[in-house]
């Protein structure tokens, strides 16, 4: 299973993007989702998640510029980019996280599910 992501491109300081990712029901509807990013020579990092019921978290480097949300008829989230600066270049990546929530409440560890990639480059 991979989950699909689109929307990168190339675009000026201050300029806007959105990122779409698309997932299956069955692992959309039960987990934190979430957007990851990887400039050349750097570690992965979290850039923001959303849990099943809504709940955000953003890194400090993106609060105020960065929007994630979710649509559940689609089972597709979202990640619109706003006031792009240079070092926001990177791959940016989906995620869906492992934890999850059975039927039963009962918490459970399954495989953690990534996306192909989507290039975005902010140039100055």
């Amino acid at each position: 299973v991979q989950l699909q992501a689109s929307g990168g491109g190339l675009v000026q300081v201050g300029g806007s993007l959105r990122l779409s990712c698309g997932a299956p029901r069955n692992i959309f509807s039960t987990r934190t989702m979430g957007w990851y990013r990887q400039a050349p020579g750097k570690r992965r990092d979290v850039v923001a998640t959303i849990t099943s019921s809504g709940s955000t978290t953003y890194a400090d480097s993106v609060k105020g510029r960065f929007t994630i949300s979710r649509d559940n008829a689609k089972n597709t989230i979202y990640l619109q980019m706003s006031s792009l600066k240079p070092e926001d270049t990177a791959v940016y990546y989906c995620n869906a996280d492992r934890v999850y929530r059975d039927e039963f409440g009962g918490v459970v560890y399954g495989p953690e599910y990534w996306g192909q990639g989507t290039q975005v480059t902010v140039s100055s």
